[in-house]
């Protein structure tokens, strides 16, 4: 077994593919290798040895994108209540090693709300995940206001994940480089860009004065955030801008997590602007191994303290696990 932090790890972006609505995906939205498709697949033997070599004890599983969110509306609400009832059995079959984000079907917000209390009370989920926008309408839009409404009240987060952006905007910024350069448009760059996006739009919106106990999370170290705040902040308190606390609600209200992004560097930035207690440990399997995540958690310029909190302790505060 690889080297790995001197207590348990729990892992919060891990990913798989349910079938039924895997079917639903076309276009830039299905292109998936065959390696990565077979781990997606997987919630048994393979994964649980990856997790073992590795030396990671819980994942937390989610779809992967673009989940529910461009599902329509006639067939969003059945099939996602199935979605996660199949990803219930599989958390059950191995209730020591797997817990669930829900997904939810945002193209009926109230039903959305309804099926993220379901998952939680009835399933035992720990929160939900939601992947780009929803059906073309940022999140932000008061129609998705139930669901945040309904996450505050149960007291569990939802975590913010990328999608491939719209059609228009890869095709006004990433058409030239797609072919030679597909990643591009996903993990390079696009999919930062859309999240950060979504989480800044979230903030702007008034969501947080809303519903302030409100807890979202962010992978890939924030999407670039924690390194942009100072700016974003600064510039936001400029004569001529409607007062907002850009700064204080990011730094209250939101996680990150290290999904793919295992840089000792980017990890620093993120413990001096947000604090040790807002990062949480994730790999983002099966896009990225398991195994360098664990190993690079260990060897972090950080006390065993802030190590043991990274990699499970503020996931058991925030998950209730």
């Amino acid at each position: 077994m690889l080297k790995k932090p001197n207590c348990p790890v729990i892992a919060i972006e891990e990913h798989y593919w349910d079938e039924e609505l895997a079917a639903h995906f076309t276009g830039r939205d299905a292109n998936r290798n065959a390696s990565v498709t077979k781990r997606l697949l997987d919630v048994g033997a393979l994964r649980l040895q990856s997790m073992d070599q590795a030396g990671i004890d819980v994942q937390v599983l989610s779809h992967t994108a673009p989940s529910t969110q461009k599902l329509e509306r006639d067939i969003a609400v059945p099939l996602t209540r199935r979605v996660n009832d199949r990803l219930a059995t599989l958390i059950a079959a191995h209730p020591s090693r797997f817990a669930g984000f829900a997904a939810l079907p945002t193209a009926d917000p109230e039903a959305a709300a309804d099926e993220l209390e379901r998952t939680v009370k009835e399933l035992g989920f720990k929160g939900a995940m939601l992947h780009g926008l929803g059906n073309g309408v940022w999140l932000d839009d008061r129609r998705f206001w139930p669901i945040f409404a309904r996450a505050e009240a149960l007291d569990v987060p939802i975590y913010l994940h990328p999608s491939v952006p719209l059609p228009a905007v890869v095709d006004a910024y990433y058409k030239e480089f797609e072919q030679d350069f597909p990643v591009l448009l996903r993990a390079g760059w696009g999919y930062t860009v859309e999240t950060a996006t979504q989480a800044i739009r979230l903030i702007l919106s008034g969501v947080f004065d809303a519903h302030p106990n409100l807890k979202i999370v962010l992978g890939h170290l924030g999407e670039g955030l924690p390194f942009l705040l100072w700016r974003i902040d600064n510039a936001l308190s400029r004569p001529g801008q409607k007062a907002v606390r850009f700064r204080d609600v990011f730094c209250r209200n939101f996680y990150v997590t290290t999904s793919g992004f295992f840089s000792n560097p980017a990890l620093l930035c993120c413990l001096q602007e947000i604090g040790i207690d807002r990062i949480l440990f994730a790999v983002d399997y099966p896009f990225e191994d398991n195994a360098p995540g664990p190993r690079w958690l260990e060897s972090a310029p950080l006390c065993d303290e802030d190590k043991a909190k990274i990699a499970s302790g503020n996931a058991r505060r925030l998950l209730r696990m």
